[in-house]
């Protein structure tokens, strides 16, 4: 449990001693030298000078990318920003089978993120269900989904790994892992960089980096941004602007390496977002849905009516009722619909975030051969979500997700390298203790009683559920590669990971209960008809899995390698914490963890300048977490079988006369095998169905031409384009939140004025394509959808610096 911050800040102090009094005793003659582990440079001149050859850590240890037998993306800093990578959402401009949004479906925050790779991920961001993509901020584990919209300031690269990375990286990484690695602070130098930036919407946006020595074996460096830009959907009521940036973020990092035998690496980080939402519209309403005929009738709506077929005394339901498509303002039909940019809704709504966090990284060389590598972390995630979910003048759903989380991580590796052999050897640790408060105001009476006071004016159904959720994890990994033959690798891994996870909270609503017998609850209360869930004990379940993976991968020759790979991941499981008529038996219901295994095969090349990577693969997914809808509450069932299928390819050229080329694409198929039916709750998704964030192709293709004009002056003009066919947001088919697929197109040019100085212009979504990235609905109670459009075409000016 944590207790104190600074307990764990401590920690991360006392384990930084300790390893340099490792340091002092290790012989300085027989260590190697500090580079070896470092964070490595995205880019070295190990092949071609004008080509630049990259290097990664997909395996935790730095190696060529056409040597990984891994499918990743890799980009350098210089290449996000020439192509306008400014966060980690628009990754999945460039990177196949990536698919990153913001605002999650049920939280209303900009910050909180949905990623999926290849099909797999998660769509609900609460605290109770674990991501299904890892994100990692210099090889720390980032574990809620608020926080992983991280800009790209003062960082050296990113790595995407498509594909289950269990072995090396965890849990909840089976569809794949983001390693963002940061800028570190360099020995001996003393620079920095800075930019600033206006643009459409009044655009305002800043960032300065600054590296100081500090004396010949330390250093540190600071870094800094801000972002405010005014929202592009615009709210009929009162005229707020949703979908707007406000940003600060801050940055701090000492380097310490006293000699060739350790170094230390701490960094500090911390963000702060104060915006007012997240930009959803109106979709569509379902006028046959109870909640639909409720607001209808109690504004008034001519022919509206709300009939009963009672089941139980005293516990009725909704028959179909008549509301009819009426141009009227006191209908929740149709009618209601603003335009692709503007907003009905008329509840308060907001989004806000504030994060940080401390790490620190040593790494002790014992020996030519054996090294170690300590990795503490804290960090802590605030942050709120209001939304109104309807998006229309009527109470028909608003929600109001805020949580505060504090998360410790402790890893140790062992790093051998004997040139034939070589093996990683760990052992991790993580702690989250997360505290979250939901509150739903719904137009949903529990009874008839209720009913007339909301015809009245009275007030209306509320659902309130306050957790707290703590989870331990630990985990023990190894991988051994070992090199038989020239060109021949063949390595292998294990992971066996344990997480306890405990649940405690209270579940307040007004539906009646279900619960044939309140024992199971250690308090049961009631109000006005509805149960009062107080889960005074925690509930507590304990996930095992051992994972692993296996790699063959053959080079036969300077230009080409092979590989064919296998890999079985797991997400962890959970507990249910939404409630609104209690399902029977005890509570709270969990859920199981999900399973995927990978095979794949791939080719990497490079002739010259031309680099040329390919990947298939197949992968199962099993015991799916799926959501089904008990009444009108979300709640996650392993329900589903499904099958990925897919073939991905990067192409990169560089020439020697300034033209530069970058290509991706993806074609994935996805088929949900079967769907489990579980009693009392209704499916959202049939055989048949896509899974959500799965588009049948993704493709990418960038262009640029640097034009010498003497005097160290230069321009390069770009072109770069994306293209994403048909995808859903949520499990089943709502064609009106469905997007059926659209192309954008950014244009820039940039100037070297030399002295470091640089001037860019340029233009997002040349084309103002107008194309859906999010979508939420549950038309079949509360009769609502909503959907997130692209902001339309934007303009920038930048100037930057260098010294």
């Amino acid at each position: 449990m944590i207790e104190s911050p600074l307990r764990h800040v401590l920690s991360a102090c006392s384990l930084a001693s300790i390893a340099a009094c490792l340091c002092a005793v290790a012989p300085p003659a027989i260590a190697q030298t500090a580079a070896t582990d470092q964070q490595p440079s995205a880019e070295s001149d190990q092949q071609d000078p004008q080509y630049g050859e990259i290097l990664v850590t997909a395996r935790r240890r730095a190696e060529r990318l056409q040597d990984t037998p891994v499918a990743v993306s890799a980009f350098t800093a210089e290449m996000l920003e020439t192509r306008q990578i400014l966060q980690t959402q628009d990754l999945e401009r460039v990177t196949p089978s990536l698919q990153f949004k913001p605002a999650g479906q049920l939280s209303g925050n900009s910050a909180s993120s949905v990623v999926f790779i290849r099909g797999v991920g998660q769509v609900d961001p609460t605290a109770a269900v674990d991501p299904g993509v890892g994100i990692y901020l210099d090889e720390v584990y980032l574990g809620r989904a608020v926080g992983g919209a991280i800009d790209f300031g003062d960082i050296d690269g990113v790595e995407v790994l498509r594909g289950p990375q269990g072995t090396l990286f965890g849990r909840n990484t089976i569809g794949g892992a983001i390693l963002v690695r940061t800028r570190q602070p360099e020995l001996g130098v003393f620079g920095g960089k800075a930019r600033f930036r206006v643009g459409t919407d009044n655009l305002y946006e800043g960032f300065a980096a600054l590296n100081i020595p500090l004396g010949d074996t330390a250093a540190a460096r600071i870094s800094g941004g801000f972002r405010k830009r005014d929202g592009y959907v615009i709210r009929a009521f009162d005229g707020l602007d949703l979908g707007n940036d406000n940003s600060q973020s801050f940055n701090a990092a000492v380097k310490w390496a006293p000699s060739s035998a350790f170094d230390l690496f701490i960094r500090a980080d911390y963000s702060k977002r104060r915006e007012h939402g997240a930009p959803f519209v109106f979709a569509e309403i379902n006028e046959q849905a109870p909640v639909a005929a409720i607001v209808s009738v109690a504004a008034g709506c001519p022919g509206a009516t709300i009939p009963f077929a009672p089941i139980a005394p005293g516990n009725p339901r909704f028959g179909a009722p008549n509301v009819p498509l009426i141009n009227d303002a006191r209908c929740a039909n149709d009618f209601q619909a603003r335009g692709n940019y503007v907003n009905g809704g008329t509840a308060p709504v907001l989004s806000t975030s504030e994060v940080w966090g401390a790490a620190a990284t040593a790494n002790i060389h014992l020996t030519e051969q054996a090294s170690i590598k300590l990795i503490s972390a804290y960090r802590e995630t605030e942050s709120r979500g209001v939304r109104d979910a309807d998006n229309t003048p009527f109470l028909m759903i608003t929600t109001d997700v805020g949580g505060k989380s504090q998360q410790f991580s402790q890893e140790v590796q062992l790093q051998l390298d004997f040139n034939a052999v070589s093996a990683i050897l760990g052992g991790y640790y993580f702690n989250e203790v997360t505290r979250e408060r939901a509150t739903v105001p719904l137009a949903f009476p529990p009874s008839p009683p209720v009913i007339r006071s909301i015809l009245a004016g009275g007030p209306t159904s509320r659902d309130l559920q306050v957790s707290r959720l703590k989870t331990d994890s630990v985990a023990a990994f190894g991988e051994v590669s070992v090199k038989p033959a020239t060109g021949l690798e063949i390595s292998g891994g294990l992971r066996y990971t344990t997480d306890r996870k405990t649940y405690q909270g209270t579940v307040f609503n007004l539906f009646p209960s279900t619960l044939p017998d309140p024992s199971p609850l250690p308090t049961l209360a009631t109000s006005q008809g509805g149960p009062l869930f107080i889960f005074n004990r925690p509930f507590a379940r304990t996930f095992s899995a051992l994972t692993g993976s296996a790699s063959l991968q053959y080079r036969w020759n300077d230009a080409i390698s092979t590989y064919a790979s296998y890999a079985r991941s797991f997400k962890s499981g959970g507990f249910n914490t939404r409630y609104n008529a209690a399902p029977a038996g005890n509570l709270p219901v969990p859920f199981d963890e999900e399973k995927v295994t990978s095979y794949e095969v791939g080719v990497k090349t490079q002739f010259g300048r031309v680099r040329l990577n390919l990947a298939a693969f197949q992968a199962e997914y099993q015991d799916i977490q799926l959501i089904f809808r008990q009444g009108v509450v979300p709640l996650l069932f392993n329900a589903g079988e499904a099958r990925m299928r897919g073939v991905e390819a990067e192409l990169s050229y560089r020439s020697p006369w300034g033209l530069t080329f970058d290509a991706a694409g993806s074609y994935l198929r996805d088929k949900i095998k079967s769907i489990t039916p579980v009693p009392g709750a209704t499916a959202t998704v049939a055989p048949g169905d896509d899974l959500p964030f799965t588009p049948e192709f993704q493709g990418s293709v960038g262009i640029s031409y640097a034009i010498e004009l003497g005097n160290g002056m230069k321009l390069t003009p770009r072109f770069d384009g994306s293209y994403t066919a048909k995808e859903t947001f949520i499990t089943g088919s709502i064609r009106s939140i469905e997007e059926d697929g659209y192309f954008v197109a950014n244009a820039s040019a940039t100037l070297v004025l030399g002295n470091g100085i640089e001037a860019t212009a340029g233009i997002a979504n040349l084309f103002d394509e107008h194309y859906l990235i999010q979508g939420n609905a549950s038309l079949g109670t509360l009769g609502y959808a909503e959907r997130i459009y692209a902001r339309p075409r934007s303009w920038f000016v930048q100037l930057s610096s260098s010294f």
